[in-house]
């Protein structure tokens, strides 16, 4: 087995990126930290969020940029920068914003997410002359602390919305 390879996402991983997206996110956040989303809407978040048309769309968005770990063919881990859509009052759409940083459950433990983190911060600061934003979900201790180390603060909070849930999030800044 390969160690696996960081690379930009193209649009044939359009459909794997979804698969792989969805799992994480019931993985992470419905079986991992029992968030209780009533069943409606997080069918119809994970509906909209990731599928194959939603995520080729995405990785066309001018702005943003997508990259992927991948071994032996298999994606096992992306991240997804782009301009800032958080609502903080000194957010602006010139800055750059880690919107998606997703490691699948088999991949947990392989350093993946902090060399996708790494990658995005390099590409983040060289695409935006502003403070660079992350959300996070409140309750995601581990993220936060990984976020942390690399220079972020809590700027602010925000509901993040899945189907009519709303999640608590924290907006976190760097510079």
């Amino acid at each position: 087995m390969t160690d696996a390879a960081i690379r930009p996402a193209r649009l044939d991983d359009a459909a794997a990126l979804a698969e792989i997206g969805r799992e994480t996110f019931i993985d992470t956040f419905v079986t991992g930290f029992g968030i209780p989303y009533p069943e409606a809407d997080l069918t119809a978040f994970l509906d909209a969020s990731f599928n194959a048309d939603a995520i080729r769309t995405k990785l066309q968005e001018p702005g943003a940029a997508w990259w992927v770990a991948e071994r032996d063919g298999e994606l096992l881990a992306f991240a997804n920068t782009g301009p800032n859509t958080l609502p903080h009052p000194d957010g602006r759409p010139g800055h750059a914003e880690l919107r998606r940083l997703y490691v699948s459950k088999a991949a947990q433990g392989l350093g993946l997410g902090t060399k996708l983190l790494a990658v995005s911060l390099e590409w983040m600061e060289a695409n935006t002359d502003g403070p660079l934003w992350i959300g996070v979900w409140s309750g995601n201790l581990k993220a936060q602390k990984l976020y942390a180390a690399y220079g972020f603060e809590k700027a602010g909070e925000y509901q993040y919305p899945v189907g009519s849930w709303m999640d608590d999030e924290f907006i976190l800044r760097r510079g």
